[in-house]
């Protein structure tokens, strides 16, 4: 089961299927629009304006999205909220938790996670994740894992580390390549970007305010099929958040099996308040 719940945290992060046009075909739409050449004369009423650069005007409008996705970039010092987490894994299995979430920017990922066991709710498992290490407590075997994060990666069969666990627990988008971004679309809700990073290419949906709406990732490897889709919404606007702050996630990751997951935040939340991080193991807990 703790292997599970490495999945729910190191897993909160990243590749899941679904319906997205492959990277490939997105590349040949790409490489049908550069046939057109990057100006073009408009011809109205026998008179021909001057030519209009094309290519201009889609970096423009391509800068401008990355400057309000930019702005929207969640910066903090500490973050701390209630979550709570319903995930189905690929045996179809369904488990609702609900996890005590604290963070320490870039350093520390503490998580309490909270289970019903029987009629009664329980402190099932304590986790201090950090960006080399991973301590899991669990509090029903009384056992403890002491693992490096690269072992848990193996486990979850994804390259996550804690600045990508990080951003998805805190709603910034993950595995995009600002510089490398190819090809934009306007959609009815807003705007999407398709940009190709090292490991994954990411198509993703602005919504008119340049809050992220959605992202779909796919593995730049042709002969992987690891795959990622995830939604962000209901967001909070005015709260303790410097900008808007999504407090509903859904993330489904396929590859050979699927897993999904779904989080709504807590809207108790708080940024940049002094936080502690105990976590201490007991004398009798059994280490593995």
């Amino acid at each position: 089961m703790w292997k599970s719940w490495a999945v729910v945290v190191l897993g909160l992060a990243l590749m899941g299927p679904i319906g997205c046009r492959s990277t490939r075909s997105l590349r040949k739409v790409i490489a049908t629009q550069a046939v057109h050449p990057d100006t073009t004369a408009v011809k109205i009423r026998d008179s021909t304006l001057p030519a209009r650069d094309l290519h201009a005007d889609s970096m423009a409008v391509i800068h401008m999205a990355v400057n309000g996705l930019t702005h929207n970039h969640i910066d903090f010092q500490t973050f701390s909220g209630t979550m709570h987490i319903h995930y189905q894994g690929s045996n179809g299995q369904d488990n609702e938790v609900n996890a005590v979430v604290r963070i320490k920017r870039d350093s520390i990922l503490w998580i309490e996670i909270y289970a019903k066991v029987g009629p009664m709710t329980i402190k099932a498992f304590q986790i201090l994740i950090t960006p080399d290490s991973a301590k899991i407590l669990d509090r029903v075997k009384k056992v403890v894992r002491l693992r490096s994060v690269s072992y848990l990666q193996e486990q979850v069969h994804l390259p996550v580390d804690f600045k990508t666990v990080q951003d998805i627990l805190i709603g910034n988008p993950i595995f995009l390549d600002t510089a490398n971004i190819l090809y934009y679309r306007t959609e009815k809700k807003g705007l999407s970007l398709f940009s190709e990073g090292r490991i994954f290419t990411n198509f993703i949906t602005l919504n008119q305010d340049n809050t992220v709406s959605h992202s779909k990732l796919d593995d730049t490897d042709p002969l992987r099929v690891r795959t990622c889709d995830i939604t962000y919404g209901d967001y909070d606007y005015g709260g303790p958040a410097p900008v808007p702050f999504s407090t509903y996630r859904k993330i489904s990751v396929a590859e050979r099996g699927k897993v999904d997951i779904e989080i709504g935040i807590n809207k108790h939340y708080k940024f940049n308040e002094v936080l502690s991080y105990p976590f201490s193991i007991p004398k009798n807990y059994k280490r593995r």
